[in-house]
Formats: structure tokens, C-alpha cells, sequence
């Protein structure tokens, strides 16, 4: 077995074990200060939800005595055993407690037995577990940060301190995630937005709101015009719809009763030839909007399929505590499309937006893409509308589709939007993590529910079935996600400035300008730096910003009329023509490859 090895059961035993560990090391450190809330094992390693009392506060500089003693209780060995108590006893022992008291609650309303561990003499907490046998166990453990927290993650509870670790079988895994978190913190999308100048947040425009700088609204014009192009390749038909709908049309869609916690508040108005208050929602979904546009008139089978696409902006309220950078946000434009097909064509349509994807993701890169299967969940019934034999079908369908194509996939119980299951597509970074991208989803429902209808062959009206599908996702997800897998150096089809002229003194700007312009015609983006700065802080600051090309320029290139090509990854490809390079740049962002030039 190599060191790598990681056995998923094992892992979260272990970390569910740090966690107790690092609670335990808190009240030895700093008993009477806190009041404990929770802690559990996550995917990445564990946190600790405390309450500070009489204004005590922890910061990371307090890691290393705190690691220090959980090393020490480690080192003790100390048995970690589970106990089975009553609800009288349970409420004895956190009597002081009022997050135990919360949770005691639950598992009553449950059923289920009330579970306490105890690690050696001196610590108890109630946990369902699982657990390693002893503390010394725990082979490789690390505390990673601090950060504040709302018990249950609602904003309306007390804020509570959070405390995240991690721990690992050997040290060698430890070592490894570690590295990858200092790679991941060089390529964090809100450090490369604001040290490349890509994109800002404004809290007095809003939280949750992007402001897209010009160079990154360059990235974002060459993805939609391929994106546009690739569309009426494939059949689809641009729609355009507005930014808001009365809430009757979102009474219809399901939304007002299912999604009520993700729309922002209502607008109501009154104005002088309306005899009635109407309400408006800004749109969360552009799916009611094309179901309306399609019930603008009769239709007939041979109309089927209609493929309609929209880069449409939407607008969901998300809690504070969850928004990231671009990753989770507030106001998005998805790459939306809605297929409205018969029955005999819906696996037709499925496997085609299939192909698109695959396609879409391998231009941007992304070669290595985990599929899920979107499930309901059993246990959550309320949280779909439709019948039950609409969603079988609908969820039979979609894995055959996927069985049939031999694509491996896992399921994904409760990822299932509320109206029909899905087929998701996850891109997987140069760091090997996942980005939420493709995603179609098979709504059997909608139509039902709007009475959607066509005219058959047999001269009957049918309901069709309606695809939902984001090929990217939103634009603001994907390209910060974007940012991130490449480190901010985009390939250069997608760069924004995807030249640098340097000329090395003032004599050379003339002939600069030339080259310049022999780039300009190509639709080439291209830079001259005429600053009065030494060539080589020239170099530094163009490799700095990840401009692909760099062309230097001195007396011998302006007499042979030829340029010095170095690349950003400090590559000298030696002198070249201007003309030879002008062709081979313009070949390479035609191609949209993601590597440079050999």
C-alpha cells in the first residue's frame, strides 16, 4: 500500500477524533472562557464552533500552545469511548449547554439513542461519532485558521468562533495537503483579481456583486462570443428576457413555494391605470420567461425540437456567510438554454447537449471532468414538486442515458433541483478540485405545471418535455474559476493583453509602433511599453501581469525587421521575423490552444 493511500472510512474517524482532540486541548487551556457548540469531521478536515465568554477571543497566534497540548493528549494515548446515556442524563451532563440542549432536542424528535464519547477521564461530548480507538491514533494533524460563524449557518443565530483543522493518516499526507494549500492561496481568484486588476466587489453597491474591471471584461468577451458561435453551430436561438416577472408567474414556476429563501424581496407598485398592487421578483431563473415566450402561440411537432439559449443575468439572495469572491454570488449571468422536445427526442437532445459539453469544457481546458448523477432525497420530500411516477421515469432515464454511454458516474442524493433530476458535470482543476459547471437537467414538471402544449401528428395536443442546461455555468463561476486553474496566466486566445512590445530604447519606439500595428491588423491585442524604465523592469512587469508574448526590440530587430520573442514562463524562443511571428500568434489563437508556442 502506497503512503497516499487514504481509506475514507479511516480518514474521518481520525479527524472526528481531532476535532474532540482540539476541544479537549481548549478547556484544558482555557477552562470557563467558551462554551462549546459543535464540531464536526468535513472533506477537507475539521472545524470547532465555540461561544467566547466575558470577551475572550483566540487568534491564530494562540495555534501553537493549542497544538502543543492536543500533541500532548495525543502523545497520553488516552482511550476514546462510546457511551449510550438517557435524554434525563444526557440534559444532566450539558445541563450548562444551551447548543447540547438544541441537539439533545433533535435526536429525541428523531428517535434515535443519545450517544456521548468520552476521550480518557477528563472530556465527554455528545456524538453519534464514528471514532478512533485512542488518541494516539491520530498520526498527522494541523490547525489552518479562525473565522466567525452563525450557529447553523443562519445569520438571525449568535455568532460564534470557528476554528478549522485538518489531519491525516501519515505526515507525508499532511505535507502534501499543506503544499496544496499554499498553491491554492497563490492562485486564489480574489488575490489574482486585485494584484492583475481583473475585478472588484464594492460593498456600497452591494455584497455579492461583481464589478468586471476592462481586462477581465476581455476574457469575458472572447467566452461569449465563442460561446455564441458554438450555439448556432448546434442549432440553438438567441432569446433575450427581463430582469423581473409578476409573482404569479413565479407562483406558477414553483418557486415562491420552494425557493422562497434564495429571491430577494419583493417589489410592490401601484401604478394609475392598475386598479391592484402587483408584486414583481427579480428573476432567479430564466426558465419561466422561455416557457412563456413559447406559449406566445400554438405549436406543432415539427417545430420540435426548440433549442433557445440566453446569457441572461439572474438574482439570488445568498446568505453573507457563503459568498466567495465570484465563486458564490449574488447577481450572475448563466449560460442558459432551455431544450422543448417530444418524448421520442428528449434522449436525442440529452446525449447532444452531452457532446456540446464535453466539447465546451475540453476548448477551456478542462480535459478531466466527474460526472454526477442528481438524485432526490428520500428524506426530504417537500423539497420537490411534481408526481412520483414523473420523477421515476425522469430519473430511470437520465442513468440510462449515462449507463448506456458507459460514462462513470456517482450519485448524488439530494442534488436534484426541485423540479427534476440532473446529469452534472464537475471540472477538475491542475490541483485536482472540482468546479460545479455543466449541469442538465431533465423537468418533466414545468410543462405540466404552465400546461404547456403542441399539436401531435394525430392532430392531439401533447405536453412536451423541457431540458434545462448550463453548458459553464454562470460567467462570474466559471471565470473565476477560470483565474484559478490557470494561476491568472489565461491561454492566449483568452488573454487580455496578448502582446508586449519592449523596445529597448527610445530609438527603437518608432519600429515598435510598426510591429504594433502589424499585430493590430490581425485583431491581435498588443501593448507598447514606452515607459522610460529599464528594459529588464520592462520583462519583470509584463511577466508579472502573465502577458504571454513578449517581443524585445533593439537596433538589430529594427534593421532586420524581426522581433526577440520570450514568453512569460521565462522561455527565450530567440528572434524571429515579424511577419512569421504575426502568422504563428495569429494561427495559435485561432487554434485556442492553451499552450504557447514551442
Amino acid at each position: 500500500m502506497s503512503s497516499n493511500y487514504q481509506d475514507p472510512v479511516e480518514l474521518e474517524k481520525i479527524r472526528h477524533s481531532a476535532e474532540h482532540v482540539l476541544t479537549q486541548a481548549m478547556l484544558r487551556l482555557f477552562p470557563g472562557k467558551f462554551v462549546m457548540a459543535m464540531g464536526p469531521a468535513t472533506a477537507d478536515g475539521f472545524y470547532f464552533d465555540f461561544e467566547p465568554l466575558s470577551g475572550f477571543k483566540v487568534n491564530d497566534s494562540d495555534f501553537t500552545a493549542i497544538e502543543a497540548e492536543m500533541a500532548k493528549i495525543i502523545k497520553e494515548d488516552l482511550p476514546i469511548s462510546q457511551e449510550f446515556i438517557t435524554s434525563q442524563q444526557a440534559r444532566q451532563l450539558f445541563s450548562d449547554n444551551q447548543y447540547k440542549a438544541e441537539w439533545i432536542d433533535q435526536i429525541e424528535s428523531r428517535g434515535e439513542k443519545i450517544s456521548v464519547y468520552r476521550t480518557g477521564n477528563d472530556f465527554v461530548d455528545l456524538c453519534a461519532g464514528p471514532h478512533v480507538s485512542s488518541t494516539g491514533k491520530i498520526k498527522a494533524f494541523k490547525l489552518l485558521s479562525i473565522a466567525g460563524a452563525y450557529w447553523h449557518g443562519d445569520a438571525k443565530n449568535k455568532m460564534l468562533t470557528r476554528i478549522y483543522g485538518t489531519a491525516f493518516q501519515t505526515v507525508d499526507q499532511l505535507k502534501q495537503y499543506l503544499e496544496n494549500i499554499e498553491e491554492a492561496q497563490k492562485r486564489d481568484h480574489r488575490k489574482l483579481g486585485k494584484d492583475l486588476d481583473l475585478f472588484s466587489i464594492d460593498e456600497s453597491v452591494g455584497p455579492g456583486l461583481i464589478l468586471w474591471h476592462p481586462k477581465l471584461s476581455i476574457v469575458r468577451e472572447e467566452i461569449e462570443l465563442y460561446w455564441r458561435r458554438e450555439h448556432r453551430r448546434r442549432g440553438y436561438q438567441y432569446v433575450y428576457t427581463p430582469h423581473l416577472g409578476q409573482s404569479n408567474l413565479w407562483q406558477t414556476s414553483g418557486h415562491l413555494q420552494t425557493f422562497k429563501d434564495g429571491l430577494f424581496p419583493p417589489m410592490s407598485m401601484k401604478s394609475k391605470d392598475e386598479h391592484e398592487d402587483t408584486t414583481y421578483f427579480v428573476k432567479p431563473m430564466s426558465c419561466p420567461f422561455h416557457i412563456r415566450i413559447y406559449q406566445s402561440r400554438p405549436r406543432s411537432y415539427r417545430e420540435l425540437p426548440l433549442r433557445w439559449c440566453e446569457l441572461g443575468s439572474v438574482y439570488r439572495y445568498e446568505e453573507s456567510g457563503v459568498l466567495h469572491g465570484m465563486l458564490r454570488v449574488r447577481g450572475f449571468t448563466q449560460d442558459d438554454a432551455h431544450i422543448i422536445c417530444r418524448e421520442d427526442q428528449f434522449v436525442e437532445e440529452v446525449n447532444r447537449i452531452l457532446d456540446f459539453a464535453l466539447d465546451m469544457n475540453k476548448a477551456f481546458g478542462f480535459e478531466h471532468l466527474n460526472v454526477y448523477l442528481s438524485l432526490r432525497d428520500p428524506k426530504n420530500q417537500d423539497k420537490y414538486i411534481g408526481e412520483e411516477k414523473i420523477w421515476q421515469l425522469a430519473e430511470n432515464t437520465l442513468e440510462d442515458i449515462l449507463q448506456k454511454r458507459q460514462i462513470d458516474y456517482k450519485k448524488d442524493i439530494g442534488g436534484a433541483k426541485f423540479y427534476g433530476p440532473a446529469i452534472d458535470l464537475k471540472a477538475v482543476d491542475g490541483m485536482g478540485r472540482e468546479w460545479q459547471g455543466t449541469t442538465i437537467q431533465l423537468d418533466m414538471n414545468e410543462p405540466l405545471r404552465f400546461n404547456m402544449k403542441y399539436i401531435g401528428a394525430d392532430g392531439q395536443e401533447h405536453t412536451p418535455i423541457m431540458l434545462h442546461r448550463t453548458l459553464l455555468g454562470s460567467m462570474e463561476r466559471f471565470v473565476g474559476t477560470l483565474i484559478e486553474h490557470y494561476a491568472g496566466a489565461f491561454p492566449l486566445w483568452l488573454a487580455p493583453t496578448q502582446v508586449v512590445i519592449i523596445p529597448i530604447s527610445e530609438k527603437q519606439i518608432a519600429y515598435a509602433r510598426q510591429v504594433e500595428q502589424l499585430l493590430l491588423a490581425k485583431d491581435v491585442r498588443v501593448e507598447v511599453d514606452d515607459r522610460s524604465e529599464t528594459m529588464q523592469n520592462k520583462i519583470r512587469n509584463a511577466t508579472a501581469q502573465k502577458i504571454p508574448y513578449m517581443l524585445i526590440v533593439g537596433n538589430r530587430e529594427a534593421e532586420s525587421g524581426s522581433v526577440s520573442v520570450r514568453q512569460r514562463d521565462g522561455q527565450d524562443l530567440g528572434q524571429m521575423d515579424s511577419n512569421e511571428f504575426t502568422s504563428k500568434i495569429g494561427q495559435q489563437i485561432a487554434s485556442k490552444s492553451v499552450n504557447l508556442l514551442k
